[in-house]
């Protein structure tokens, strides 16, 4: 009884107004400061403890206030109250988590998207690679056109032919080169023999102007001759090629269609169930795509070998006139006639010298 009297004082000793603010004790004006000074800095409350009983209560009523759970709450020391605290730390950690689980997705989706495409690719080169043996083999068909078959293998013969060709004119055009820089060297041996040696001045000065007249004509005929390579070269090694690639995709393409298609027949002798016949409709699905896909290339490959045949015979018809008219009139000694030719075909001469930069440039 005198326990819970004492306990009742004990909680009953601060008086609080209406407004909030501590009443005074005129008995002690001291505990009120200390209460304050409590409130306002003391211990932290989810490192305190709340007592169960009076003063006198056992270490077994101890109940710490860190597993209590419910909202966090501060208090203010002038008015005495609880205000509560948002959660912004578990606002925060739910967006953060919320953002790591959208880049797993991401990553993940990713990782599906380049999965299934390895699959296909591997089915894919599987079924062609399939194909393709048992077209090695004599196992299987083949689709075949006859007349553009032909025309593929006539262009590849040609090509061959005109690298050759592309070959030798270099080879020409070395040779004459080193030709012609060794006549430009006698000429000056010869220039230079004639002023020292007075008494065959005439026979050396003869030879010099000599050297000197063919050197400028051979630096014409080269002029025209590198022309003529450049212009085979493009033929070859852009337009040829060009069509030579959209031919390797056609025959690619042609590999595929043939694949789908064994396979589409494979099918089609098999059973009729449900699973086969979904087999069935998806193996069509892929067969149509893939027909649809050859028959383009193929319209492609018979566009572009007409207009390479064209463009061939228009190409060559220059080149070899430029070629036949220059070589003869640089070896029938007729100057005029060879820059006539080189004007005819708009063929302009760098003068000597215009492969060195300016000095401007150097700098």
């Amino acid at each position: 009884m005198t326990d819970s009297i004492m306990s009742k004082a004990a909680t009953m000793e601060i008086p609080i107004n209406s407004n909030g603010d501590t009443g005074t004790l005129p008995e002690d004006d001291s505990l009120e400061q200390d209460l304050q000074q409590v409130m306002v800095s003391g211990p932290n409350l989810n490192e305190t403890s709340i007592v169960s009983g009076g003063y006198g209560g056992t270490a077994e009523g101890i109940i710490p206030t860190s597993s209590i759970k419910g909202p966090a709450v501060r208090y203010n020391a002038e008015f005495n109250k609880r205000i509560p605290v948002t959660g912004l730390g578990s606002n925060m950690h739910h967006s953060s988590s919320s953002s790591s689980m959208a880049a797993d997705d991401a990553t993940r989706g990713v990782a599906v998207e380049k999965l299934e495409t390895m699959k296909k690719w591997g089915l894919n080169t599987y079924k062609c690679t399939k194909q393709m043996i048992s077209e090695r083999f004599g196992r299987g068909s083949r689709t075949v056109d006859l007349e553009l078959e032909a025309q593929i293998e006539v262009l590849r013969d040609t090509k061959r032919k005109y690298e050759n060709v592309l070959r030798l004119a270099r080879a020409l055009t070395t040779h004459f080169y080193n030709m012609v820089q060794t006549q430009h060297a006698l000429g000056d041996t010869f220039a230079d023999l004639s002023q020292k040696s007075p008494e065959l001045r005439d026979e050396f000065g003869y030879n010099a102007e000599t050297q000197k007249l063919l050197c400028k004509n051979g630096e014409t005929l080269l002029g025209a001759v590198n022309f003529f390579v450049s212009s085979i070269n493009t033929l070859v090694n852009k337009t040829m090629e060009d069509t030579l690639m959209t031919i390797k995709m056609y025959e690619s393409a042609r590999l595929e269609f043939d694949a789908y298609r064994s396979d589409l027949e494979e099918l089609s002798l098999g059973p009729k169930d449900a699973v086969a016949m979904a087999r069935i409709d998806a193996a069509q699905e892929q067969y149509q795509v893939q027909k649809d896909k050859y028959e383009h290339l193929r319209s492609d490959v018979i566009i572009k070998l007409k207009f390479l045949e064209e463009n061939k015979v228009k190409v060559m018809h220059k080149q070899l006139l430029l070629f036949h008219n220059a070589i003869s009139a640089y070896f029938a000694g007729n100057q005029q006639q060879l820059e006539q030719t080189l004007k005819q075909f708009n063929i302009k001469l760098r003068p000597p010298g215009a492969d060195k930069p300016s000095w401007l440039e150097e700098q």
